[in-house]
């Protein structure tokens, strides 16, 4: 191995796309995790929005009370842009709205099949089965350092 070469750098991406239903709506201490890791990458200059497959209207207010509060930049839900997951123009919608390229995205889902339609479309997907998994991945991709 050479070791004059420098370590390679990783590319961090630059916006951050999450699921609502099964990611965001856990246990107290899972959405106080959530909130410490969105304020974190909000500091950290990421652009952050939640792409939900909700039909939208007035039970969805709870989902927009995150952009509201200013823990995300954009709150998108499929009845209302009117595409769903895993469709990529749902993707390409929220990656808009954000003012970010898609390749340069991470979608965070719990289903494998929106995971797998966000890869298609250009993004780069974690697929959430538990909180502390998908930090390590995220906090990788975004080159962001912390306890969350």
């Amino acid at each position: 191995m050479d070791k004059t070469r420098a370590p390679k750098q990783a590319r961090t991406m630059s916006g951050l796309i999450i699921d609502y239903a099964g990611v965001l709506d856990g246990s107290d201490e899972e959405r106080r995790r959530w909130r410490d890791l969105l304020e974190a990458l909000r500091v950290h200059g990421t652009a952050l929005a939640v792409l939900s497959n909700d039909p939208g209207g007035d039970g969805a207010e709870h989902i927009r009370e995150l952009e509201y509060r200013g823990l995300v930049d954009a709150v998108l839900l499929s009845g209302e842009i009117g595409y769903d997951k895993p469709d990529e123009e749902a993707f390409r919608i929220a990656a808009d709205t954000l003012g970010v390229p898609m390749n340069e995205c991470v979608m965070v889902d719990d289903s494998i099949i929106n995971v797998r339609g966000a890869v298609d479309a250009g993004l780069i997907g974690c697929y959430y089965q538990q909180f502390d998994r998908t930090v390590v991945e995220v906090c990788c991709l975004f080159g962001l350092k912390g306890e969350f």
